[in-house]
């Protein structure tokens, strides 16, 4: 498992790779399309309740530094 930020990983046996969180199966891009379709950080963390505010966060940043690099 890779770490490429403290919360995102990358496991080429996960997920297909995808950058997850907390090497967990779910995506930063599920997050992101959650956030994208209307759904409030509350409802995420109800419908995950083992992920942080910090996670949700931390999928914004990554999506913010990916784009731009």
């Amino acid at each position: 498992m890779k770490y490429l930020t403290v919360r995102i990983t990358s496991d080429p046996d996960l997920c297909g790779g995808r950058p997850t969180i907390r090497g967990m199966r779910i995506t930063v891009q599920t997050v992101l399309e959650y956030l994208a379709a209307g759904d409030s950080k509350e409802e995420i963390l109800a419908g995950y309740p083992w992920l942080e505010t910090g996670d949700i966060d931390a999928c914004l940043d990554f999506a913010v530094r990916s784009k731009v690099n």
